[in-house]
């Protein structure tokens, strides 16, 4: 079963960007939300008369993901995919980061895709809905990263990726893709020069990552072609790093 009506957070830059287009080229009704009103507001016009639903939320809120979830269950109750894409990325390292940053970082990239997960699930399971998440994690996850604090939420995305996939199985297909480095995206603008010239070192495959790139292995997982598929990471990463 492909998802038809799809949950993007963090759609107005970046891999969610290029997915939000890929999907609806796809013809599905795209909801996405994002902390970026400007970025929001030129992806509508860029799509104009599309099934394109937009939201202004926080992801690392707990009261705003509780209200974009209220908005989207009430106006698409046939929400059959989520993709937590969100994520925040500050490129420094551990001894750099105050109380207040650290609680911002795990709220982006941990505790939203926990409360959004939840809610996602707890509308579909009950009525035994078939449907599939896709979280996005990153090669700092499974390798280390510079900012440990970045490599030690995205270990956690996997962590929270295969366990859903098991809570949620058999209705809800759970998967990961594991990124390298993106071009054109702020980590790619934040990342240390040393770390840049590392990541393209590893890469076996010539050629740069480019959202569109990675938004083509997220909607893999959302259609019917992965149906044997959770539990899963997928790595877009040029072959960075064998593991």
């Amino acid at each position: 079963m492909s998802v038809r009506t799809v949950i993007v957070t963090g759609g107005a830059g970046g891999v969610g960007r290029a997915l939000v287009g890929r999907l609806l080229d796809a013809g599905m009704t795209v909801i996405t939300c994002d902390i970026d009103e400007d970025g929001l507001k030129s992806l509508v016009d860029e799509h104009h008369g599309r099934p394109l639903h937009t939201y202004v939320c926080d992801v690392s809120s707990h009261e705003d993901c509780d209200r974009f979830m209220d908005a989207v269950l009430a106006a698409h109750p046939e929400v059959d995919g989520l993709v937590n894409n969100a994520g925040l990325y500050l490129g420094q390292p551990v001894w750099e980061y105050d109380d207040e940053t650290i609680d911002r970082v795990i709220g982006s990239n941990i505790k939203g895709p926990v409360w959004l997960s939840r809610r996602f699930a707890g509308h579909l399971l009950p009525a035994e809905r078939r449907g599939a998440i896709v979280n996005l994690a990153s090669v700092a996850g499974e390798v280390g990263s510079s900012d440990a604090l970045y490599g030690t939420v995205k270990a956690g995305v996997i962590g929270l990726t295969k366990s859903n996939a098991m809570n949620f199985a058999p209705h809800i297909r759970v998967n990961a893709v594991s990124p390298g480095l993106i071009v054109g995206t702020a980590i790619a603008d934040r990342i240390p020069d040393y770390r840049y010239a590392e990541y393209k070192r590893q890469e076996l495959l010539d050629g740069d990552i480019r959202p569109e790139y990675v938004a083509d292995v997220c909607a893999y997982l959302l259609g019917e072609r992965s149906r044997t598929l959770t539990g899963a990471v997928l790595r877009a990463d040029n072959g960075s790093y064998p593991r």
